[in-house]
């Protein structure tokens, strides 16, 4: 059992996002790249200019530092934000009926704060995996493997 023609399959992670649609139908799935863009990472001199900060224990000279913020997580959370936008813009402009989406535990939770109520009322499946690097046919094998309904037990008479 796979997804209907013309669901909407969004597959991100940090980095990449790619959006893909069904081009086949239940039974025969055929995704096809519709858009695909990437970010890279700068590197860290870039992302932040201080040291973490410190601050003096009151009643000793004992000094304690702040965790350093981690820059390159804060631009995942923003990339998925982003995507979330992205995804909510189309469903709001009814660009699909079914949605499919893929993604890695973090940035899962991330997108599911950003999602629209109409985005959620799509959402056909959703999918905590990283698969950003894998070929379409390893999607699709994951999705219809997600989709499959078990065979109800067999009745001994």
């Amino acid at each position: 059992m796979g997804i209907a023609t013309d669901t909407l399959v969004l597959v991100t992670d940090g980095r990449k996002m790619l959006f893909l649609r069904n081009e086949g139908d239940d039974k025969h799935m055929n995704l096809q790249v519709e858009k695909k863009e990437r970010r890279d990472d700068a590197p860290d001199r870039e992302l932040s200019t201080d040291a973490p900060g410190s601050v003096f224990s009151s009643g000793s000279s004992a000094r304690s530092s702040y965790e350093e913020t981690d820059f390159h997580q804060l631009e995942e959370d923003r990339w998925a934000h982003e995507a979330a936008d992205r995804i909510n813009s189309r469903a709001l402009k009814n660009d699909f009926d079914g949605l499919v989406i893929i993604a890695p535990p973090k940035t899962l939770g991330e997108l599911r704060k950003k999602l629209h109520k109409e985005t959620e009322k799509r959402t056909i499946l959703q999918i905590d995996k990283e698969m950003t690097n894998q070929p379409l046919n390893e999607i699709e094998k994951l999705i219809d493997g997600e989709t499959e309904v078990e065979a109800p037990p067999e009745v001994l008479a």
